[in-house]
């Protein structure tokens, strides 16, 4: 049984400023707690690893700038399926909103991602309205460029 969730927050910054973090997949862990490291495994593949050493690859589906859409799946682990979609939505010259949504296969697992979810959102947030923090900081370098697991470039 699959289930849906989706957490939303307005954010006095312009939508460009939060896309400009959302779009950066090889950032995550600087704004969505309990991540510890994420490497790009090939254009379209991060790898992320859970503070307490977990790691699961996402997928890329989408990274549209023109819609401010980004979409990603966890691919194996815990999930039998799953989609996560970020969208940036310009309420004005100075103020967004940004929605989070997963669908999740088992049901329990889009429960609990609702809830970090959650706290990814006003991480976000807070780094974004205060106009510093880790996320902002690694978009100011460069993407890296993908490697694979043996560190070769994909």
């Amino acid at each position: 049984m699959r289930a849906s969730v989706r957490r939303h927050v307005v954010i006095a910054a312009p939508a460009d400023a939060a896309w400009a973090v959302v779009t950066r997949a090889d950032v995550l862990h600087h704004w969505f707690p309990g991540l510890r490291e994420v490497v790009m495994t090939a254009p379209q593949v991060r790898r992320i690893t859970t503070g307490i050493g977990v790691s699961l690859d996402e997928e890329i589906v989408t990274n549209d700038p023109l819609q401010r859409r980004f979409q990603y799946r966890i691919v194996g682990g815990l999930f039998a399926e799953h989609l996560a979609s970020i969208d940036v939505i310009a309420l004005d010259d100075d103020r967004c909103l940004v929605t989070y949504a997963s669908d999740a296969d088992p049901a329990t697992m889009a429960i609990v991602l609702g809830g970090v979810m959650e706290e990814a959102l006003t991480s976000l947030r807070a780094q974004l309205e205060a106009g510093a923090g880790p996320a902002l900081d690694a978009i100011a370098t460069p993407a890296p460029v993908p490697t694979t697991a043996e560190g070769a470039s994909a």
